[in-house]
């Protein structure tokens, strides 16, 4: 089931407002946060539309922590960050996704719960491009 006002089921310009589509997984789709005030911030959503993670079978629930695993292997091999910080929230959008947000020592936020959006840094196409590509290589 899809939801036709939810950007992770839609995508276009739902999921342009805060993501940039990195690819798919088996059972989710990787997305770069736009606002990247933490280096290499993703999300991984589900494909279903599900509102909690009690909602998938065991295997789905499995596979899916499974690829967000795989995702955080990437981005510390390819970002070194001194933790990452999960969030699982979407009271609104009620689509089963995790922020996965690297954490550094040096820069804000470091011992604090991350800002849902900081709005404090975007990047040029380009160099969403590079991070994009640097994720994936480490995927």
């Amino acid at each position: 089931m899809k939801d036709n006002n939810c950007g992770y089921c839609v995508q276009g310009e739902l999921l342009d407002k805060f993501g940039i589509k990195i690819c798919d997984l088996e059972s989710s789709m990787l997305i770069l946060f736009k606002e990247q005030s933490h280096k290499g911030r993703v999300i991984v959503a589900h494909k279903k539309h599900v509102s909690e993670i009690v909602d998938l079978s065991d295997d789905e629930r499995n596979q899916f922590m499974s690829e967000v695993s795989q995702v955080a292997k990437a981005l510390h091999k390819a970002f070194k960050p001194e933790k990452i910080n999960y969030g699982a929230y979407g009271d609104n959008g009620k689509h089963l996704h995790f922020h996965l947000v690297p954490k550094y020592q040096d820069e804000f936020e470091w011992c604090t719960t991350f800002a849902m959006n900081p709005d404090r840094v975007y990047l040029s196409d380009e160099e969403y491009a590079e991070l994009i590509q640097t994720i994936k290589e480490n995927l």
